[in-house]
């Protein structure tokens, strides 16, 4: 993993990107003061968002787990206390 401050990362753009796109280098962090910043990574290795994408969709029901019992029944053979 290369780690290029930001003055060269700034003077070198072109040249980080083709680094990524070329596969030399699978990712490059920019740090600025000596503390990494930012990291630049090829743009299909990003991952998919999909955390909260169903956010304000639907509301929990009050009575969710009303069925515990039975779930618990048909998957253990049990009820819970």
């Amino acid at each position: 993993m290369l780690t290029v401050n930001m003055l060269q990362a700034k003077s070198t753009l072109s040249r980080l990107v083709e680094a990524i796109e070329q596969g030399e280098e699978r990712e490059i962090i920019i740090a600025r003061n000596g503390r990494p910043a930012a990291k630049l990574v090829p743009y299909n290795a990003l991952p998919e968002a999909r955390i909260g994408v169903a956010k304000g969709l639907f509301e929990v029901p009050d009575n969710i787990d009303a069925h515990n019992d039975e779930v618990a029944r048909l998957f253990i053979g049990e009820v819970r206390s």
